[in-house]
C-alpha cells in the first residue's frame, strides 16, 4: 500500500482496535492501556501512517494551523518576532504558515484571505502600516488576528508593542541633554502610523520639554533603506545637524556610512540613536546607540496572546506593551 494513502481505518484493521482509540492514542490521551498503546505506535510506524491535518481538522473543527504574515522575510527586525511566535508555536502545539506582504496594501488584503481560506485557527500579522482595508478585512475575519510589532491606531485588535512614543523621546532627551541643538528625525514614510503618530510624537514632546524649537527642516522622510540613509549625509552636513534620531537600524547604518564617508566622526561631530537594536546595530562599527526593543519577546507573546483568544481563556489586556531600555553604545557621546 502506498504509504500516502495509508488511513486511520487502515491503523485501527491492522491494530485490531477501534478508530477512536486510534485517535486518542495519536491526540496522546491517557485513557489507552499501555500494551494497547504500544501496539497501535508500532502499527503506525510499520505502515508509515502520516496523519492528516485538514480530514483532522475538519473533525474538530481546528487545523492547529497559524498563518503569520511578514511584510519583509530579509528584515531583522521581523525576523526576531518570527523567531519568537514559531518558539511559542511549537510549544503549543501549533504549525505555523508563514506569508511575506512584501509590506504591499492591496497584497496584504490577498495573502490575509489566502490563509483564511486554508483554515487557519489564527493569524499574526506583522507590517508597518494598517490600512482602514485591512482593518475591515480583520473585522470579517472568522480566525482571531494579533498584531505583533506594528501599530492599529483604532486600537481594535489585540497587539503587543513598546510604547513607541515615550521610548523616541527618550532617546530624543538623550541628545538634548549632550548639549545637541540640531537634532534630526530620520524615519520612513510618515504616512505610516508608528511614524507619524507616535515616534515623531515622541520627537516632538522632548524638544517640547526643552523648550527646543521644532523645525520642518530637521524631519528628513525616507524609504527605510541603507541607499536612502547613506545619501542623506550631504544634506545632513548642509543642514548643520550635530545628531539624529533614525527609525530603523538599516536606514542609520545607511547615515552614519555615509557621514563617515564625507569626513565626519562618530560621535564626536554628530550622534546617531536607532530604534529596533537588531543584531545590524552591533555589526557596524562604530556600534550603535538604540531603544532595545525585547523583539523575540514581542512574537512571543504574541503568539501566547493569540493562543489565550483561540482557546477562549481570560486576557487581563488586548493591548499589551512591553518594557523598552535605551542602551547607549559609541554613535553617541557618553
Amino acid at each position: 500500500m502506498d504509504k500516502q494513502s495509508v488511513t486511520i481505518y487502515d491503523v485501527a484493521r491492522e491494530s485490531k482496535v477501534s478508530m477512536a482509540t486510534v485517535s486518542r492514542v495519536l491526540n496522546g490521551n491517557s485513557n489507552v492501556r499501555p500494551a494497547t498503546k504500544q501496539k497501535v505506535m508500532d502499527v503506525i510506524n510499520k505502515m508509515e501512517y502520516r496523519p492528516n491535518a485538514v480530514a483532522r481538522g475538519l473533525a474538530s473543527k481546528k487545523t492547529t494551523t497559524v498563518g503569520v504574515i511578514i511584510p519583509d522575510v530579509t528584515d531583522e527586525y521581523f525576523a526576531s518576532l518570527a523567531r519568537g511566535i514559531d518558539d511559542i508555536a511549537s510549544m503549543y502545539k501549533y504549525n505555523i504558515i508563514l506569508a511575506n506582504s512584501d509590506d504591499n496594501p492591496d497584497k496584504q488584503i490577498k495573502v490575509l484571505n489566502n490563509l483564511l481560506s486554508k483554515q487557519v485557527d489564527g493569524i499574526i500579522f506583522m507590517g508597518n502600516e494598517i490600512s482602514d482595508e485591512l482593518i475591515i478585512e480583520f473585522k470579517r475575519s472568522n480566525a482571531p488576528i494579533v498584531l505583533a510589532g506594528s501599530i492599529d491606531d483604532s486600537g481594535s485588535v489585540p497587539s503587543v508593542n513598546i510604547d513607541y512614543t515615550d521610548a523616541v523621546m527618550d532617546e530624543t532627551i538623550q541628545l538634548i541633554k549632550h548639549s545637541n541643538r540640531k537634532i534630526a528625525f530620520i524615519s520612513g514614510s510618515l504616512n505610516q502610523t508608528i511614524n507619524k503618530k507616535y515616534r515623531l510624537k515622541g520627537y516632538r514632546k522632548a524638544l517640547k520639554k526643552y523648550n527646543y524649537k521644532f523645525d520642518d527642516k530637521m524631519i528628513f522622510e525616507t524609504n527605510s533603506s541603507y541607499e536612502d540613509g547613506y545619501k542623506l549625509a550631504n544634506k545632513l552636513i548642509n543642514e548643520k545637524v550635530k545628531a539624529a534620531i533614525v527609525t530603523n537600524d538599516e536606514l542609520a547604518a545607511g547615515v552614519m556610512n555615509g557621514l563617515t564617508d564625507s569626513g565626519i566622526n562618530i560621535p564626536n561631530d554628530f550622534e546617531i540613536f536607532t530604534s529596533n537594536n537588531t543584531k545590524l546595530s552591533k555589526m557596524v562599527r562604530p556600534q550603535l546607540s538604540s531603544i532595545t526593543q525585547p523583539l523575540y519577546d514581542i512574537g512571543a507573546v504574541s503568539m501566547r496572546l493569540l493562543t489565550k483568544i483561540m482557546n477562549n481563556e481570560p486576557i487581563n489586556e488586548k493591548q499589551v506593551l512591553l518594557n523598552y531600555d535605551i542602551l547607549q553604545r559609541d554613535s553617541t557621546k557618553v
